[in-house]
């Protein structure tokens, strides 16, 4: 009888002993943190990107999630993002990859077929910028027509390669409203032009030499030195269809390199740059 207990006995030792070798095995485990084995890592400071992620569309945002971390920038502006999924994005990246990020939102609509949620309460539909360093002074317009659905723009003041820079993302009217876009340009630039630095994200749904983008190659240029209104050069295409739709604007910037990145989660690619002299 006491071999026997002596024997439980050893084998509870040796059981606390291996749960403190081995660690919880609940995710995250019971005292919370990342997730175990997850080798904390730094954003590169002065690289920004711009991604549209495609809605609606069935993707894993842990696959969304780990696109983002390979090239883990300092900046991301998202479109067509509804917030619980860049919620989810947010928490994947930490929790899997050990990239911390601060979010802010630019809704422009809640609609169910977009987001989902409940009949009476469906998800917020829109913009995000998620940055590595705090945001101050957001702010969050929708543009007077936004065509067939709501559009806007949304800008933050954060900090990229170590200085201070007003950062703007946006999403403008579908391919086919040409006239649409014109006005949403135009209330866009009016509001660039009171930055002497300022980054501008987003998908414009319009290839380079579109004349709705003129009042945006007046104040800015794109990370694409192939890319501008004059139709010559080899501009890189940001979508399935080989158009460039998507744009990094820069104002008082100098970009130092880009890459135009294929993603087999989302119908746009992923443009991404390297800045210099931020």
């Amino acid at each position: 009888m006491l071999l026997g207990v002596g024997a439980r006995l050893l084998a509870g030792a040796m059981i606390v002993v291996c749960m403190v070798l081995v660690g919880p095995s609940a995710p995250g485990g019971a005292l919370g943190g990342s997730l175990p084995g997850v080798a904390v890592k730094d954003t590169v400071p002065n690289r920004v990107m711009t991604w549209n992620l495609c809605n609606p569309c069935e993707e894993s945002n842990v696959d969304r999630a780990a696109e983002i971390a390979k090239y883990a920038p300092q900046v991301i502006g998202l479109q067509e993002a509804c917030e619980p999924d860049v919620a989810r994005i947010r928490e994947y990246l930490e929790n899997l990859h050990g990239l911390v990020y601060h979010v802010e939102y630019g809704t422009v609509l809640r609609k169910w077929g977009r987001c989902g949620g409940a009949p009476w309460s469906p998800g917020a539909y829109g913009q995000a910028i998620l940055s590595a360093a705090p945001m101050t002074d957001r702010v969050n317009v929708e543009y007077p027509d936004g065509g067939s659905e709501d559009r806007g723009y949304m800008a933050v003041t954060t900090r990229v390669g170590g200085k201070l820079v007003r950062v703007f993302n946006t999403h403008l009217a579908e391919r086919r409203q040409e006239q649409v876009r014109v006005e949403q340009a135009r209330v866009l630039a009016g509001v660039v032009a009171r930055h002497d630095r300022a980054i501008v994200l987003g998908d414009f749904n319009a290839v380079p030499d579109a004349p709705e983008l003129a009042p945006m190659w007046e104040l800015a240029t794109d990370v694409d030195p192939q890319c501008h209104p004059s139709p010559v050069g080899t501009c890189e295409p940001t979508t399935e269809w080989q158009s460039k739709f998507d744009y990094i604007f820069l104002r008082g910037i100098t970009p130092l390199r880009h890459r135009v990145l294929a993603s087999p989660y989302s119908d746009h690619l992923m443009l991404q740059s390297d800045l210099d002299q931020v």
